[in-house]
């Protein structure tokens, strides 16, 4: 596995500990749809959240939301309509994006709700 990927399962491993640390039951990890994939979808007070994962190390200039970009928020809706609709599920349904940058030996995480929304 290449170095990007190997971080990229760091990132998601560390958006899964931040996720459950704030009260959030995970309930899917890298769910596939097609040619989606959602990295994590979790639970928490009555709200679903598909939640795409961005690692980044602090040498990437680029804004982390910006990289998510229409092509794929469609791709995770479908993904997340799939899922909800398979599951008979009647739940309130989010999307969030959890950026982790690396920052030397340390990583900050930084989480949007609500990053975009579905038409």
């Amino acid at each position: 596995m290449g170095k990007h990927n190997e971080f990229g399962k760091q990132g998601e491993k560390l958006a899964e500990a931040y996720l459950i640390k704030n009260g959030y039951r995970i309930v899917h990890k890298n769910y596939r749809y097609l040619k989606a994939e959602i990295d994590i979808i979790a639970q928490k007070d009555g709200i679903l959240a598909v939640v795409e994962v961005k690692s980044r190390s602090s040498e990437y200039w680029q804004d982390i939301a910006d990289t998510v970009t229409e092509k794929k928020i469609k791709l995770i809706v479908k993904a997340a309509d799939q899922y909800v609709v398979s599951r008979d599920l009647d739940i309130e349904v989010r999307f969030d994006i959890i950026a982790i940058l690396k920052e030397g030996t340390k990583f900050k995480i930084d989480h949007w709700e609500n990053a975009f929304y579905h038409f």
